[in-house]
């Protein structure tokens, strides 16, 4: 990227994961600081981007948590607040990329954007990608373009939006992927370029305003699933995401249960398939989408489990309301009016 006008600053927050791994004997652990990560990206330096590691955990990306997200949000977003920063990226495991990003994209409102990245590789194998990726991460969190962008996710030179990608392969260097809309834009020759940008309304909240730490569980329904599971789970949870068959589909021996529960907490409707929305109107049979948003089920639309799962937790960590937990999921769903 050319220098050119005043020196973007952007911190880069190392939080674990293989990105940042080490070891072969008993398998490879996080281990790596943030400063050892920035020193091993080949042409840092010659972008002319003010860069400043920041170690903020350490972990698998299995292991963070509610927790830590919130307190990373709220560090980021008073830095941006307080024009400390032209941007954020935050280098962690890839299990679960899919889903931080997409907590800190309801968390973040400044117009700076914040980039998560990782590695499929860890530094020890041939091939490995993290130097790539960090450095395509830090080059789109400084560029003017991705401002008002939300929260981002870089891999493999293709930047995504947080709310629509997904891990799609458990090993490729390919892994990740937007299935209903595809990448936002691409890098190319170390320029991220934006062939799209986010359109529709996005659901936010602040982090200082979590108060508690409510329970959401994500039941998956399979072939024959007789709702065993589900039994008393009204008692144990603060919310349930319920990822169903095809378009909102469950057999009709869960209907009972999922009526009852879903008169004692929220309940979302969210399809299991990976891409496409869950509908509203189209079959009538017991357990069928339209049976089921009847007695009082909530749609995810084009949200998927996980991200359902996500935005769930952060209205009810916030307070939220049925009638706003429902209107925060057409919007975020993607069928608001």
């Amino acid at each position: 990227m050319p220098n050119e006008g005043p020196r973007r600053r952007v911190a880069v927050y190392g939080l674990g994961g293989t990105i940042a791994a080490t070891g072969e004997t008993g398998g490879v652990v996080p281990a790596l600081s943030a400063d050892q990560l920035v020193a091993a990206v080949p042409g840092l330096a010659e972008t002319g981007i003010g860069v400043e590691a920041v170690d903020f955990r350490c972990l698998p990306s299995a292991s963070l948590g509610f927790a830590d997200l919130t307190d990373l949000a709220a560090e980021i977003g008073r830095r941006t607040a307080a024009g400390e920063l032209d941007g954020a990226v935050i280098t962690q495991g890839t299990d679960t990329i899919e889903e931080t990003a997409y907590l800190l994209d309801l968390f973040h409102t400044a117009p700076q954007p914040i980039v998560v990245t990782g590695a499929m590789r860890g530094p020890t194998l041939a091939g490995a990608d993290g130097p790539a990726n960090l450095l395509t991460a830090v080059r789109t969190a400084a560029h003017p373009s991705t401002r008002g962008q939300g929260v981002l996710v870089v891999l493999a030179d293709r930047i995504h939006a947080a709310p629509r990608v997904r891990k799609t392969h458990t090993t490729g260097l390919w892994a990740f992927d937007s299935p209903d809309t595809g990448p936002l834009g691409h890098l190319v020759e170390g320029v991220p370029r934006l062939l799209t940008r986010r359109a529709g309304e996005r659901v936010t909240v602040a982090p200082d305003a979590v108060r508690g730490r409510p329970r959401v569980a994500l039941a998956t329904v399979g072939f024959g699933d007789d709702g065993v599971l589900l039994e008393g789970l009204a008692d144990r949870v603060d919310g349930l995401v319920v990822a169903a068959l095809g378009v909102g589909h469950v057999p009709e021996a869960l209907v009972p249960v999922l009526d009852a529960l879903a008169d004692r907490v929220p309940v979302v409707l969210a399809s299991r398939i990976g891409a496409g929305p869950g509908l509203a109107a189209t079959y009538g049979f017991p357990g069928s989408e339209r049976d089921l948003l009847a007695r009082g089920l909530i749609r995810a639309g084009f949200l998927d489990p996980c991200k359902a799962r996500l935005l769930l937790w952060a209205l009810l960590a916030t307070g939220a309301d049925r009638a706003a937990i429902t209107a925060a999921f057409a919007a975020a769903g993607g069928y608001a009016d």
